[in-house]
């Protein structure tokens, strides 16, 4: 009798639902829709920063861009430029760190894949300097690497300290890398002026 009471018992208590049961419940819909929330922010955001090199700051100035973009390899440059295969895109590299601060719509920088015709933007639009100045973060450096009068390669002053020149270069080494030279060095041809 005692075990049949037992049973009875323990069938009716299965068949309620603890009180704590019915609060976690209530609890999780919340918390299933902050995840959800959650998730997709995420997957939205890497949908937006797929493909367009290293992290960029936003709002920086070109040398701060060119900066970010250290190591990098040269297929985000010239592909963003149209080419569909590989080009020397130093040039490219150039363009794409003015584009991302907005330079080259607001008609401050031109965009260019060959060095010459950005040297004739920044002289026909008056923002050309010689050689031999102290440049400053931001000014576009172009190089005449075996002093024939003809531009080889471009790249981005970071800084100027003591005499030297710590610029970022793309398509050095098939890289963007960190490159120094003095103040007046002869294979400098000259500078752009973003302004």
């Amino acid at each position: 009798m005692q075990m049949m009471a037992i049973y009875r018992l323990h069938k009716i208590l299965r068949r309620r639902r603890p009180p704590c049961r019915r609060h976690k419940r209530k609890m999780m819909l919340p918390v299933l829709f902050a995840c959800s929330v959650a998730v997709f922010s995420l997957l939205f955001l890497l949908i937006l920063d797929c493909g367009d090199g290293a992290d960029v700051p936003k709002d920086g100035t070109i040398a701060e861009v060119a900066e970010s973009q250290i190591g990098e390899k040269g297929k985000v440059y010239w592909s963003w430029y149209g080419f569909d295969e590989p080009v020397d895109w130093c040039a490219c590299f150039v363009s794409w760190c003015a584009d991302q601060c907005g330079y080259i719509e607001a008609g401050k920088a031109p965009k260019f894949s060959n060095c010459q015709d950005g040297v004739n933007w920044f002289i026909s639009s008056k923002n050309w300097r010689q050689q031999n100045i102290t440049p400053e973060p931001g000014m576009i450096i172009f190089f005449d690497w075996d002093r024939d009068n003809k531009v080889d390669h471009v790249g981005i002053v970071n800084q100027c300290k003591k005499g030297t020149i710590y610029t970022i270069e793309g398509n050095s080494g098939d890289n963007c890398r960190e490159r120094s030279y003095a103040v007046g060095d002869n294979v400098i041809y000259g500078y752009g002026v973003i302004r």
